[in-house]
C-alpha cells in the first residue's frame, strides 16, 4: 500500500466520510432525505453513497459490503426492492440493524466497503 487517502474530513466528529486503503474504499455516514419517507432516505442514502464512489472513478456495483443502519428495522422490508433497483444484480453482502441517531429525522443510513482494484 502506497498510501492511505482520507477525504471529506470532519474535524469537529473526527471521522473521514471516504477512506481510501490499497485496493478497498471504506465510506461511511451515507444519509440524505431526513425526516421523508424510509424509501426516500434509503434512495438518498444510495445517491450520496453513488456521488462518493463516482468521484473515484467507482459505481454502485463496486461495492462488496454494505451496514445498514435503520431506526426500525422492522422498515428493513424496503431495502431488498430498492437494492435490485439500484445494484443491477451485483449484489453486497450487507447486514442491517437497528440503532439509535442523533437526530429524530433520520430514519437510515448506510456504510459501506468498494473494491477498486485494477
Amino acid at each position: 500500500m502506497k498510501e492511505i487517502i482520507r477525504t471529506e474530513i470532519d474535524e469537529m466528529w473526527a471521522h473521514s466520510a471516504v477512506v481510501e486503503a490499497g485496493d478497498y474504499v471504506y465510506i461511511s455516514y451515507c444519509m440524505k432525505n431526513e425526516g421523508e419517507s424510509i424509501e426516500n432516505q434509503i434512495n438518498g442514502a444510495f445517491d450520496v453513497l453513488s456521488e462518493r464512489l463516482e468521484r473515484i472513478g467507482l459505481t454502485l456495483e463496486s461495492v462488496v459490503q454494505m451496514d445498514c443502519l435503520f431506526r426500525d428495522i422492522n422498515e428493513l422490508l424496503y431495502l431488498g426492492d430498492i437494492i435490485k433497483e439500484r445494484f443491477h444484480s451485483k449484489y453486497p453482502a450487507r447486514k442491517a440493524y437497528e440503532t439509535r441517531f442523533i437526530r429524530d429525522g433520520i430514519a437510515f443510513q448506510v456504510d459501506a466497503v468498494a473494491f477498486k482494484g485494477r
